[in-house]
């Protein structure tokens, strides 16, 4: 069976005001012609395909065009949801996905005989992004054991791993979809994703992956990287570069992957593309910014300027709008923190935000029993909101 590894779609993404969905929309119609060239048996899509809970009518409507499109070439689709992703509504679509060819793993069911669905020879275990106040509840139903409230993230993760994995059989194409962070992936981010989902607090290490698997397809770090060899698992990356500070040259797109019942999975191609615009940060003193401006203005894609020099409001917004592509200006003061606002408040880890309010507002960081209370309340309206 061909599969082809796709993750992080990121359908309704704006930045600095650009809806980048047509240009996802683009990259998605690269992602029907492989299929179709390749020869594709099954899709995946290992989280993320929105960007966030309350979907635009624009990007819903591009989601369910690419799934017409797929099924009438006759290729189902198999996916989990992400942390951004819309778990309530994926569930209500259920139905409607299933008339599309589409299974979209969106809250984690367990059975007594494992995880793991049948699709031929394929068996494959479905794992969408678990919030830590949602992997205690699932613990508990598993183990039917209130102890493990004092478990650790990655422990419990260990254990729903295993639950998972217990639907596999040794003569099947066993299959993993996970959006997770994995211990040691390379994690440069830019202001999608806070650093509280994919920090050390959030990190399941690799030999969590049960071995059953021949291939673990993941979604949740936008750049991709192979990170286990046994079993083999890869993040395919995001199909376009959604943030600035992602990295500029860093590999995204698709992987496909052939799979055989009993046979170690074998890579066909790491397909990074460059799909959709460029993004691209241009550091220069202000001294130098007549002579080099052009270097911005030319470049193909989305650009954000940080000047080094005393920040000047009147030249930020003539510069913007001079320079449709130009969506971020910002000011460094050479041995100066970067300017409040530069955009870094995005990147920050949620709880290193908070703890830098908590400083400024009281003048002393907040405690222990703050932080706790402040991590759950997020998660609960996370929760709710998704």
């Amino acid at each position: 069976m061909r599969i082809l590894h796709t993750a992080d779609w990121h359908l309704g993404k704006t930045l600095k005001g650009v809806d980048r969905t047509p240009e996802i929309a683009a990259a998605l119609d690269e992602v029907l012609r492989i299929v179709k060239d390749e020869r594709v048996e099954l899709l995946v899509a290992a989280g993320d395909l929105f960007d966030r809970p309350q979907v635009p009518a624009e990007a819903e409507a591009v989601f369910f065009d690419f799934l017409m499109r797929l099924r009438e070439l006759g290729v189902p689709l198999l996916g989990v949801a992400g942390n951004h992703d819309p778990r309530a509504r994926l569930a209500a679509w259920r139905g409607m996905l299933g008339l599309l060819g589409a299974e979209l793993g969106a809250e984690l069911r367990f059975f007594e005989e494992g995880g793991a669905i049948e699709r031929g020879e394929l068996r494959a275990a479905l794992l969408p992004f678990v919030s830590e106040r949602r992997l205690v509840r699932a613990a508990e139903v598993m183990e039917q054991d209130a102890g493990a409230r004092m478990v650790g993230y990655a422990d419990r993760m260990r254990r729903v791993l295993l639950n998972l994995a217990r639907g596999f059989s040794p003569d099947a194409a066993n299959l993993l979809v996970g959006h997770l962070t994995l211990e040691g992936a390379n994690l440069k981010l830019g202001g999608g994703e806070f650093t509280f989902y994919v920090g050390n607090s959030y990190a399941v290490k690799p030999d969590a992956l049960p071995t059953a698997a021949v291939y673990v397809a993941l979604g949740h770090i936008h750049r991709q990287q192979r990170v286990s060899d046994a079993p083999l698992a890869y993040y395919s990356g995001s199909l376009v570069q959604l943030d600035f500070g992602e990295g500029e040259d860093a590999p995204r797109g698709a992987v496909l992957v052939e799979l055989k019942p009993g046979r170690p999975a074998r890579v066909l191609a790491e397909i990074a593309e460059g799909w959709g615009k460029p993004l691209k940060t241009f550091r220069l003193g202000l001294e130098e910014l007549d002579r080099r401006i052009g270097e911005v203005e030319s470049f193909p894609g989305y650009a954000k300027l940080v000047l080094r020099g005393r920040p000047d409001p009147v030249l930020r917004e003539r510069l913007l709008e001079e320079n449709p592509r130009l969506l971020e200006v910002a000011f460094e003061t050479p041995g100066a923190a970067p300017e409040e606002g530069a955009g870094e408040v995005e990147a920050m880890d949620l709880l290193e935000a908070y703890r830098r309010y908590h400083r400024e507002a009281y003048a002393k960081p907040p405690g222990e029993a703050l932080l706790a209370a402040f991590r759950r309340a997020y998660e609960e309206a996370g929760d709710a909101s998704a």
